[in-house]
């Protein structure tokens, strides 16, 4: 009964310390600007994102580890609730590397989603929900590599933190951090696509910006399952339906009111969703980039 009893005491102290940190985290955060680097930092970015070499630009959260993987053929499965009903999973897994991004769960979505995860790109914001479901996010499968991005103080100060606590449960887990370098060259990529400041435009980059940038970086090609094209919202015929905006939460926000609210809002820091899909649709040819479910024209 004591062996027993022992994993569960220190499954029970990691997460205490999880709740712990993460309600320091956020008191601290609420209104937060999230300046992910130091205002006026201008770090030359290569002409092409091929060029920005992976290797340098996460840190691994212990150890030695290097980000090196390399995958002809990647896929990425969004969250979006287009994927219900698709029947999409054994396709999804026939894929040689697939990327998934925060707490969207594979478990009891599999026919739709697929089960298999090479990498998980995490948000700062979603550590603790990632961290806390290690069976679903973490330890599921093997091969798994989760990549975590956020500003670098905070992920410095009390992020990283919770991740290393994690870890020493899990000592086979594979866990990055993106560089404060690497912040700075999103922010300027943002800049550069879209002619908008980030921090002045009051936008907060998408964990889907994120990991698109990753995905280019690690794949030859590149196939997006689930994203809605950067018009799909504001067009007159047909109609976009009203989905939830998660696959996952059916009783979440409407999808398309959470795009147009967010690109439209000038109060406050806020997702500027269909910007980013502009830029991903113009990347689409210059990094060998498809969509489906839907299809973009």
């Amino acid at each position: 009964m004591e062996n027993n009893a022992s994993p569960r005491a220190a499954v029970f102290l990691i997460v205490f310390g999880l709740i712990t940190l993460l309600i320091i985290y956020s008191s601290n955060s609420r209104s937060e600007d999230f300046h992910y680097t130091s205002l006026g930092v201008k770090l030359p970015l290569p002409p092409s994102l091929k060029e920005w070499g992976v290797k340098n630009g996460y840190l691994p959260v212990s150890g030695n580890k290097t980000l090196d993987r390399h995958c002809n053929q990647c896929a990425i499965i969004t969250s979006s609730s287009h994927l219900l009903g698709s029947k999409l999973g054994a396709e999804i897994d026939q894929t040689e590397c697939t990327i998934r991004m925060n707490d969207a769960p594979t478990t009891g979505y599999e026919e739709d989603v697929g089960k298999k995860t090479t990498f998980r790109v995490v948000a700062h914001s979603s550590v603790y929900r990632v961290m806390k479901r290690p069976q679903e996010f973490v330890n599921k499968t093997q091969d798994t590599t989760l990549i975590f991005w956020g500003p670098p103080i905070r992920m410095q100060q009390v992020l990283n933190k919770v991740i290393q606590r994690v870890i020493m449960s899990f000592p086979n887990m594979s866990a990055f951090v993106a560089s404060a370098r690497r912040m700075s060259q999103f922010d300027n990529l943002f800049r550069k696509e879209t002619g908008k400041d980030r921090v002045t435009s009051r936008s907060w980059l998408s964990t889907g910006w994120f990991t698109m940038v990753i995905a280019v970086e690690l794949c030859d090609r590149v196939h997006v399952y689930g994203m809605v094209p950067p018009n799909y919202c504001t067009r007159k015929t047909p109609l976009p339906r009203k989905m939830p905006y998660h696959y996952y939460e059916p009783k979440g926000p409407d999808e398309c009111f959470t795009y147009i609210h967010n690109e439209r809002s000038r109060r406050g820091n806020h997702h500027r969703f269909i910007t980013e899909k502009r830029v991903f649709a113009n990347w689409a040819t210059l990094y060998n980039i498809t969509f489906s479910h839907p299809d973009w024209d």
